[in-house]
């Protein structure tokens, strides 16, 4: 089975192809942030602001433990490829540091893993 995992901004609207769709507009928002605004969630400052949350944490033990129950159950079904989108507001920090977390997860089991940040260069 194929993964793609895709992060986004809401402001842009749904990825049209997206199997699951998680929305972590709930964590603390780096934008908010001004030494962080002008990253995106690819700077370790801001993967390191979001994910010192116990929330943020907790909330990716709980997706990657979903992940583990409904993978095997798609494979059995022959489903050959899963997209799955994270979306924050703006598609630049929240939602790529999760979808990153995601994608480094699967890539760890094995599994053809294509990640895209779609609205991360969008103003």
């Amino acid at each position: 089975m194929a993964i793609n995992v895709t992060s986004f901004g809401y402001r842009y609207g749904l990825p049209v192809d997206a199997d699951l769709v998680f929305d972590v507009r709930f964590l603390p928002n780096p934008y908010f942030v001004e030494s962080l605004k002008k990253y995106n969630g690819n700077n370790t400052d801001v993967k390191n602001y979001v994910m010192q949350n116990k929330e943020s944490k907790k909330f990716m033990d709980k997706i990657l433990d979903l992940m583990n129950l409904l993978i095997p159950l798609y494979e059995k079904e022959g489903k050959v490829r899963l997209n799955i989108a994270m979306g924050c507001t703006g598609g630049k920090h929240r939602s790529v540091v999760m979808a990153n977390k995601i994608s480094s997860f699967f890539s760890s089991l094995k599994y053809v893993v294509n990640l895209n940040h779609r609205d991360i260069n969008k103003d």
